[in-house]
C-alpha cells in the first residue's frame, strides 16, 4: 500500500533540509526501510558529563505526522534517559495537547538536547550521578559499535569512533610503556648505566687501598712495638 503523501512529502522535505543545512551536536536520517522511523546522534559535546560521548536515539513519526507528535527513544546508556523507553516531552506523543504542526524534526531534536543537559525529571528520565554519566559517554563509542544498526546508518561517525578509540589505545600503550621504563630506571645497576659503574668501580678501588693500607700501618706498628 502506498504511504500516504501528507508525512511522507513533509518528511522528506525535512531531510532535504537537513541535509543542506545540518544541526549542530546533531545527526538524523531515516531508515532507507521506512521514512517514519529517524535516527539520530547527539554528539561533539565539550562540557561534562557528556563530553566526548555518542548518544543514539530513534524518533518514530505516527502516520498523522504533522499533524501529530512522534515517539522519541534514547538507545545508547547515557544516564539521564532510560534507554528504548518513550520519553515524555512536550513535543513527543505523550503530549499531544501540546504539540504544533509547524514543528519539525530539527525542532524535536534540539528541544530534546536541551532538555538532556537539564535536571528536569519526566517519564523515561533516571537520576545519576555525574561521575556515572562521565561513565557512560566514555563507554558509549564501544557501545554503538557494537549496534548493528548505528554502524549501518551512520558509517562516518562510525569512522570516526574507529579512530578515536585507536588514539585512546595507542596513548595508554605510551602511558604503560613509560610506566615501566620508568620503574626500570629506578632498579638499573652498573651493567646498564656506564657512568654509574665507573663511579662505583671507583669506589670500590678506593675502599679496597684504604683496608690495604690500613692492614700496613697496623703491622708497621706491631713491629715496632715488638
Amino acid at each position: 500500500m502506498a504511504a500516504p503523501i501528507s508525512y511522507h512529502k513533509r518528511l522528506m522535505r525535512e531531510y532535504k533540509k537537513l541535509q543542506e543545512a545540518p544541526l549542530d551536536l546533531i545527526t538524523a536520517l531515516p531508515t532507507p526501510a521506512n521514512i517514519r522511523e529517524w535516527h539520530y546522534v547527539i554528539h561533539g559535546l565539550t562540557e561534562e558529563p557528556y563530553a566526548g560521548g555518542y548518544f543514539h536515539g530513534k524518533v518514530v513519526f505516527p502516520e498523522q505526522y504533522p499533524m501529530k507528535p512522534p515517539a522519541i527513544f534514547m538507545i545508547t546508556p547515557n544516564g539521564r534517559f532510560q534507554v528504548n523507553t518513550r520519553i515524555c516531552l512536550s513535543m513527543s506523543d505523550y503530549h499531544p495537547e501540546t504539540w504544533n504542526p509547524a514543528w519539525s524534526v530539527s525542532t524535536i531534536l534540539q528541544g530534546l538536547l536541551s532538555f538532556m543537559l537539564e535536571e528536569t525529571a519526566t517519564a523515561g528520565s533516571m537520576s545519576t550521578s555525574h561521575a556515572e554519566r562521565q561513565k557512560y559517554a566514555k563507554a558509549s563509542l564501544l557501545h554503538n559499535l557494537r549496534d548493528a544498526q548505528f554502524v549501518e546508518l551512520f558509517p562516518e561517525l562510525t569512522q570516526e569512533i574507529k579512530s578515536i578509540l585507536r588514539q585512546r589505545h595507542a596513548n595508554r600503550t605510551r602511558a604503560e610503556q613509560s610506566g615501566t621504563g620508568s620503574g626500570s630506571g629506578r632498579g638499573t645497576d652498573a651493567a646498564s648505566n656506564p657512568g654509574l659503574g665507573s663511579v662505583l668501580a671507583f669506589v670500590a678501588a678506593l675502599v679496597a687501598f684504604v683496608a690495604v693500607l690500613h692492614n700496613v700501618v697496623s703491622d708497621a706498628a706491631s713491629q715496632k712495638a715488638s
